[in-house]
């Protein structure tokens, strides 16, 4: 009886860990921006971390024939940087505001970085 309870543990475990591993291995573990800056810093932003806690449309989106944003399609993911300029004021916006209201960090030594 103690061997089934620990055979069963076991692959339980084993199951559990290849989900969070599977999860977690869709894209890149982090992604770099580069400030327009000379001398300025780059930001590292830890893509698994948000994947873990975000569903991906909420960052991601496709754009529409007429320029607006589009949904989010599963398999068409890029850096933002792809289509966006890099935008300090949008940046510091979309990731200081939830950082606040998710209790992320918000100094700017957590993203920035020499």
């Amino acid at each position: 009886m103690a061997k089934k309870i620990v055979l069963c543990l076991a692959v339980l475990a084993m199951v559990c860990g290849y989900a969070a591993i599977s999860m977690a291995g869709e894209g890149p573990e982090t992604v770099t921006f580069d400030t327009p800056k000379k001398g300025d810093t780059h930001i590292n932003f830890p893509h698994w971390q948000h994947q873990e806690r975000l569903e991906c449309s909420q960052c991601h989106h496709t754009k529409n024939d007429d320029g607006t944003q589009g949904p989010y399609v599963k398999g068409q993911e890029k850096a933002c940087t792809t289509c966006h300029e890099f935008d300090k004021d949008r940046g510091h916006k979309n990731c200081k505001d939830c950082h606040k209201a998710n209790g992320g960090p918000t100094k700017c030594g957590a993203c920035h970085t020499k």
